[in-house]
Order: C-alpha cells, then structure tokens, then sequence
C-alpha cells in the first residue's frame, strides 16, 4: 500500500504492508527513534505523537490510517537549539529519569495543555493516566507539565 504523510513538516511518499503500524514507520522507514515501543500493549504511551496535532498511541494506529495527515514526534518539536516549552520544563523540573517514557509523556502533555488552558495537578494526573513512568514517581513530570502548559501560553502570547 502506498502512504503520504508529512512527518515533523517533510513529505514522505512510503510503501508499507497494509497492517505496518505507524511506530513502525516512524522508526523503522523514516529512523524518527525517539517514538519508543515500551509495551506492545498500548498501555505504556512511550509511543505517543501527535496526528493532526492531537496525541495518538502509534503502536495502535496502522500507518495507513495515517495517509494524508500530518504526524509530528519529539524530533519535531524543538526549533533549532530552542527546546518547546514543554521539552525545556522536563528537563528544568527534573521530570525523568531513564527517559524512556519521556517522549510519548511530553507528547501527551502538549495535547493535554492545549486542550485544557487552566490546567490543575488533578487534571495532569488524569490526563498522564495513559502513560507509565517505572522511574520518576510522577511528582516532578506534574510540576513539569504545569510549568511546560505556563510555558506554552507565554509563548502563544508573545
């Protein structure tokens, strides 16, 4: 089956087998390995990016169902040397660890933010519901995502 995508703003022509998951694209074809696979279950989020700016397991969504959208992954967020917003509170708040969860968990975060503007903790805790963390204990990734959401607005503002 031939796919066109555009990942992290570059258009990509791809031919996969029909039942190719978009992770496997992602890290196999186009080498974007900062999606991880953690579980194969669709429990971990370590595979999370966003399609058409919302956040998607990839290991649950077949590449095809990616055809015609745009995907960004954790290469794509950063601008040059300038991390996002939320990268740099991750990396501010101490908010990892081994940093296997830390892309699918940025990923997740940006969505929730843009989608709840007057973030609280409660809603960070249920909104990262989807995303297992074995190292930090989940307390700095909040503060991280609250700062990272401050950091979103300011920037949207500026």
């Amino acid at each position: 089956m031939q796919i066109r995508l555009t990942v992290n703003n570059t258009a990509h022509q791809l031919d996969v087998p029909d039942n190719t998951l978009l992770v496997e694209v992602l890290r196999g074809e186009l080498a974007l390995t900062g999606t991880h696979i953690g579980c194969d279950t669709s429990q971990c989020g370590a595979c999370v990016v966003h399609v058409d700016g919302r956040s998607v397991k990839s290991c649950t969504m077949l590449a095809a169902q990616a055809d015609g959208q745009e995907v960004t992954t954790i290469e794509g967020l950063a601008d040059g040397e300038s991390l996002h917003p939320m990268q740099e509170a991750f990396k501010n708040c101490h908010a990892l660890q081994c940093g296997f969860c830390t892309p699918g968990m940025i990923m997740s975060a940006i969505d929730l933010a843009q989608r709840s503007p007057g973030l609280t903790e409660a809603e960070v805790r249920r909104g990262l519901e989807g995303n297992i963390c074995r190292c930090t204990g989940y307390q700095n990734i909040v503060k991280a995502v609250l700062a990272g959401a401050s950091g979103m607005k300011a920037a949207a503002t500026s």
